[in-house]
């Protein structure tokens, strides 16, 4: 992993370096989040490749624009609010037309601030949300009026609602969806006629138990102005090929910003990424100079959503104003953009729309149009979601090798590549990309495959293995028989007592204080071998089960997580017994924690090889030894207490409670000292250089 993060920084300083003045500011936008949600350099997938001016086309500068298009023929449409006017593009960015203006009844009717554009893909007819006029408009494509649709009648609709369509959108039957301002119930539904059907979609309330808590106890003039426990309103909405609604919610920090409605009126969204699709896990700056990402608290607040053909949607953020594109899994793919007034970023973005394999973006910040293409990096994403899109996991194999070779930190690329390979049955070579790609679900299943195979192909000899091993037990056990003696306990060699110990522990424990057979030496041991397994658990457990970060494994860690609570909770509990008339001593209190440990060093060892070939499916067997191992060295170090000390159970429960109590206590303090001295030190440092200035 390290490896690959510190090749994936070098790629990234070579492309910011290349074409790129020494001077420049270097984008914020060039990175991807990892498994361990970090953010990590990634190539750019898109670039600006034209910006379109209105005063370029010769009708005047954009006035607030909110809204983009792209029909099927590729024809660019703008909801240009400001200017009351639907702008008509070609592909290329010709101005076509300009529909400020259209007959009705005979009457010239005008628009009023259009936030709203869309073109269906059965007529070509063209839909506008007319926001301030409080109705949808639908036309031709030359402007010709078809019909309105005026505001929604039903009992449904609260009282005193105020109409103000904001997004329009149009299915294959011509149900016509749309969001209006105001509308906490959902997206609104009509059919082809224009009648009301219903609200689709409706988001969650939200609230604060405290204010929940305040509302239920205030009287009738506070809680009327109280803040009103509200749904949260759809800012934008696109449908895919198969009549679904992608829907986002332009809440700050939302839980879910981003939706797949079925007609139903659910959210069907794939979120088996390593997190949901959201944009932003945190705020992140690229410091190129210093090789390291800055990350801030603070998620995306989305304003648009696309879907592409490739199986690809794109949500746009109006919060750092970025682009972020999911496949449909869920898995964040790329994204890009940034604020400022570059062409490759934007000041206030409100809307985009896909043209092609190109994205258009409309910015009201800036007044401008800009039309991103796809890099090499970009397109072989979009290649390789594609193919495996279309279930053609051999093609999407081929585009993601060539993604691997631009940036070696591209999870979902080990990911298809292993797909690949499982349906070929290269099952372990398989699970070597899966584990690269931190796809435990498809690792489980190519580790379940390839055992099922290794065993097949091995039967003979795993049973020639499991028969003597089980016949050399049976020899040793009848041997033994022959010539075992009868020997009273009291002859147990030291080393011995542990394994007594844990199976009887009240016997076990009692002759260690008052027979004088545990040895300090070996509770040592057992403690060094804890620390061992710990670290051996740690490093090579089963991927299936191991959630640690390779970066992260030090050593020193599992003397600070088991030798100091160790010793931490033999004097705290010596100070403590010491006062509570316990008849313990220190070595005794050291043999008896020592030996309760023994449980977790005999079951981890064995849990930590069988782990590397367990599917997900038996990982709970995994976790119930943990609970088996930790239940036990707590009913040990229980039974150790009380018998060394000679106590009471309720004593007994009451002095373990205190002595965790000493040793959070002395912790305070050890870290209180260590601030003190620090502050100490720093002030002596101070001195020392305001002397030296001063002579």
């Amino acid at each position: 992993m390290g490896v690959r993060k510190w090749a994936a920084w070098l790629l990234a300083l070579a492309l910011l370096a290349v074409g790129t003045p020494v001077k420049a500011e270097v984008p914020d936008h060039g990175y991807n989040y990892s498994y361990w949600r970090e953010a990590e350099p990634a190539p750019y997938p898109y670039l600006a490749e034209t910006t379109i001016y209105g005063s370029d086309l010769g009708i005047g500068h954009w006035n607030e624009p909110q809204d983009v298009f792209v029909d099927e023929d590729r024809d660019i449409f703008i909801a240009d609010t400001g200017n009351n006017r639907i702008v008509h593009l070609d592909e290329k960015g010709k101005l076509l037309g300009v529909i400020s203006a259209f007959d009705n009844g005979g009457k010239k009717d005008t628009f009023n601030k259009p936030s709203g554009v869309y073109v269906d893909r059965t007529n070509r007819h063209l839909f506008v949300a007319d926001t301030q006029n409080g109705r949808v408009v639908e036309m031709e494509r030359s402007g010709r009026l078809i019909r309105m649709y005026g505001p929604p009648v039903s009992s449904i609709i609260p009282k005193g609602f105020q109409y103000f369509p904001l997004k329009v959108a149009v299915d294959k039957t011509q149900r016509l969806y749309v969001i209006a301002q105001g509308a906490y119930e959902g997206i609104m539904e009509f059919d082809a006629k224009g009648n009301f059907r219903g609200y689709v979609g409706t988001n969650k309330v939200r609230f604060s138990p405290v204010d929940l808590f305040w509302k239920r106890f205030s009287t009738k003039e506070q809680s009327s102005q109280m803040q009103l426990f509200l749904p949260i309103e759809f800012a934008n909405m696109d449908l895919d090929d198969k009549g679904f609604i992608y829907a986002v919610s332009s809440e700050v920090n939302a839980v879910r910003p981003l939706k797949r409605i079925n007609p139903g009126g659910e959210d069907v969204l794939r979120r088996e990424g390593y997190f949901d699709p959201a944009g932003d896990v945190s705020a992140v700056q690229v410091d190129a100079a210093k090789q390291k990402t800055i990350q801030n608290a603070g998620s995306s607040t989305f304003v648009d959503v696309i879907y592409d053909k490739s199986g690809i949607y794109s949500g746009l953020d109006s919060k750092r104003n970025r682009i972020f594109a999911y496949n449909g899994d869920g898995n964040m793919l790329y994204q890009f953009g940034g604020v400022g007034m570059s062409e490759n970023r934007f000041q206030k973005p409100t809307a985009m729309a896909m043209l092609g394999d190109r994205m258009v973006v409309l910015d009201a910040g800036m007044n401008r149009l800009t039309v991103f293409a796809p890099t090499r990096y970009g397109s072989l994403i979009r290649a390789g979601v594609e193919a495996q899109y279309n279930g053609k996991d051999d093609e999407a194999a081929k585009d993601w090798e060539e993604v691997l070779k631009l940036n070696a930190n591209f999870d979902i690329a080990y990911i298809g590549i292993g797909k690949s390979l499982l349906q070929q049955g290269e099952n372990k070579q398989a699970m070597e990309y899966f584990k690269n790609g931190n796809n435990r679900k498809y690792y489980s299943e190519a580790l379940n495959r390839y055992r099922s195979e290794y065993l097949w192909n091995h039967f003979g000899t795993a049973m020639t293995v499991v028969l003597g091993t089980a016949g050399a037990l049976l020899a040793l056990r009848i041997v033994r028989a022959r010539r075992r003696v009868a020997v009273h306990y009291t002859d147990t060699a030291a080393w011995r007592m542990p394994l007594r110990t844990i199976v009887r522990p009240f016997s076990g424990f009692w002759e260690l204080k008052y027979e004088n057979k545990g040895k300090v030496a070996i509770a040592v041991f057992i403690l060094l071998m804890l620390v061992v397994t710990m670290i051996l658990k740690r490093q090579y457990a089963g991927f299936i089960v191991n959630f640690n970060k390779p970066s992260e494994f030090s050593s020193v860690d599992e003397l600070k997580y088991i030798v100091l609570p160790f010793l931490l909770f033999c004097v705290s509990n010596w100070s403590l017994t010491t006062l509570m008339d316990g008849e313990g001593k220190f070595k005794e209190i050291v043999m008896a924690a020592g030996y309760a440990a023994l449980p977790l060093v005999i079951i981890f060892l064995p849990q930590t090889g069988v782990s590397n070939f367990m599917t997900e499916a038996e990982s709970p067997f995994y976790y119930l030894l943990d609970s088996i191992a930790y239940l036990w060295f707590a009913w040990l170090l229980f039974v150790g207490t009380m018998t060394v000390h000679q106590y009471s159970i309720g004593k007994t429960v009451a002095t373990l409670f205190l002595t965790v109590l000493v040793m959070a206590f002395i912790v305070f303090l050890g870290i209180l000292c260590f601030s003190l001295v620090q502050q100490m030190a720093t002030f002596v440092q101070a001195l020392y250089r305001e002397i030296i200035v001063r002579l």
